[in-house]
């Protein structure tokens, strides 16, 4: 999946050892806020110390994110994980609201939303076999 915005919050990477493993990890989270009539807010984790020097993230970019969802159990409780595996910068054309198709060409001419009538159809023409009058 991808999401498109606004970085407005950095925030400080975390770092370990695995006690699976005794290898060291870092992550580090990141807020991104997405345009439209009611703005969302999302946090999303950047996983590997490669990656976060990677992406480079910084305040107040526009970017878009590829990211997986994924859950997990702890203690009897599930909590949701975003991880992004892939930044671009820049900002792609955002539609109007999330899973919202962009607008389609339309086959009609533009009608001008004051007019009490729509325009008239030009009469079909000769030796057409519609006889229906509209």
């Amino acid at each position: 999946m991808d999401l498109t915005g606004k970085i407005i919050a950095v925030l400080p990477a975390n770092s370990g050892v695995s006690s699976r493993t005794g290898n060291p990890w870092m992550s580090q989270e990141f807020v991104i806020e997405v345009p439209g009539q009611y703005p969302k807010k999302c946090v999303f984790r950047v996983f590997g110390e490669d990656r976060i020097k990677q992406f480079n993230i910084q305040m107040g970019e526009d970017i878009t994110i590829s990211f997986d969802i994924d859950a997990h159990e702890y203690n009897g409780r599930w909590f949701n994980e975003i991880r992004a595996y892939n930044v671009t910068r820049g900002q792609a054309p955002v539609a109007a609201a999330p899973g919202v198709a962009p607008a389609q060409a339309s086959p009609f001419p533009p009608q001008d939303a004051n007019a009490p009538f729509p325009p008239a159809q030009e009469p079909a023409g000769e030796g057409s076999t519609d006889d229906l009058p509209f």
